[in-house]
């Protein structure tokens, strides 16, 4: 089992999301989450068990690829009769017996390196994947939050935040525009499902998330920082780092697709976003290093690294929308990265 799920600073990170995130619309409920044991899922995978413990009376059916990853991201509870797990990929079809009453749809290759590697399955993951949550929520009756992402909206031009109604700059000639054209295409489809079925379907356009329920195997920049800063190594940046992001603590994130479940108007998006976390990469790397003791070092990247990079040099979120639901982010920048870096180590 990963060390983080007993460490003390993932049990503070729990508890903050479960005393400030509104559960009592997920009473009674089987909750599906798609992409179970990624960096999101996993969190909210565990969260949603810590809350039926405490009496919230919901039921998680998890979904993932690989059953041996799943057993060892999260370990007893495999013996939890509130919690299934179905070794499952989701660009199939589901099976007949898989039925939920709300779904969170997170399956997706959301690193630089499976795109470059693997453009078409990131494109099938997202769009094979998000069609047959949408078909079987439709056949239930089941409320369904599609996890989109900031990368649909490409590059600011002038760089000011997006709203949920903008759209930046996009580039179609990439093989990594797979992902983020996909994103956009199920955004589309969520919304015709909802005119046509009368599904009930949010959106959560995410920034970019980090924290301690990362995988391993994740090439993002700011996993690698990380990564490194949790073995006591040199942040290795492979750019002057001087990208504008906009970034979210896991905590915060998964607090966030809980007010969306429970208060988001049906069909409609919203960005989430801290506000007080849009640092440029340099700064994040630069933080991982002072949280670590280390430094920052700079190194080209290779041809295959380079072709996962984001075209995006300035890519904010602005929040206002879910913040009028009465969403709070609780985590500080250089704080959720300290926490990350200490539950890594």
């Amino acid at each position: 089992m990963n060390r983080f799920r007993e460490h003390p600073l993932y049990r503070e990170d729990i508890d903050c999301v479960l005393s400030n995130a509104p559960l009592s619309g997920l009473r009674g409920k089987r909750v599906l989450v798609t992409g179970a044991t990624g960096l999101i899922g996993t969190m909210l995978v565990d969260v949603l068990l810590e809350a039926d413990r405490r009496g919230a009376d919901v039921s998680v059916l998890a979904i993932g690829r690989n059953r041996a990853s799943a057993e060892e991201r999260f370990g007893d509870d495999f013996k939890n009769p509130r919690f299934s797990f179905v070794e499952h990929d989701v660009t199939r079809p589901f099976a007949s017996d898989v039925s939920f009453d709300v779904a969170v749809s997170g399956a997706s290759l959301t690193h630089p390196l499976a795109y470059s590697r693997h453009p078409v399955a990131a494109a099938l993951t997202n769009l094979e994947g998000t069609k047959h949550v949408l078909e079987r929520a439709s056949e239930r009756r089941a409320k369904v939050l599609f996890l989109s992402s900031v990368e649909i909206y490409g590059d600011s031009p002038d760089g000011k935040p997006f709203r949920e109604s903008d759209t930046g700059k996009l580039d179609l000639s990439t093989a990594r525009a797979t992902y983020t054209e996909s994103k956009r295409t199920c955004e589309a489809l969520c919304q015709a499902f909802r005119q046509e079925c009368g599904l009930d379907v949010g959106i959560a356009r995410l920034c970019r998330i980090f924290g301690p329920t990362m995988r391993l195997d994740d090439s993002k920049a700011s996993s690698q920082f990380l990564k490194a800063a949790a073995r006591g190594e040199d942040i290795v940046l492979k750019s002057e780092g001087l990208q504008l992001f906009s970034y979210l603590y896991v905590a915060d994130c998964v607090s966030a697709l809980l007010f969306l479940l429970d208060r988001g108007e049906p069909g409609a998006a919203y960005n989430v976003a801290s506000g007080d976390c849009d640092v440029r990469l340099r700064t994040f790397a630069e933080t991982a290093a002072e949280c670590a003791g280390t430094n920052v070092v700079f190194d080209l990247p290779s041809d295959l690294e380079r072709r996962g990079f984001s075209i995006a040099s300035t890519a904010l979120l602005d929040p206002s929308r879910i913040r009028e639901l009465g969403w709070t982010p609780h985590f500080a920048f250089r704080n959720a990265v300290a926490r990350t870096i200490k539950m890594l180590q």
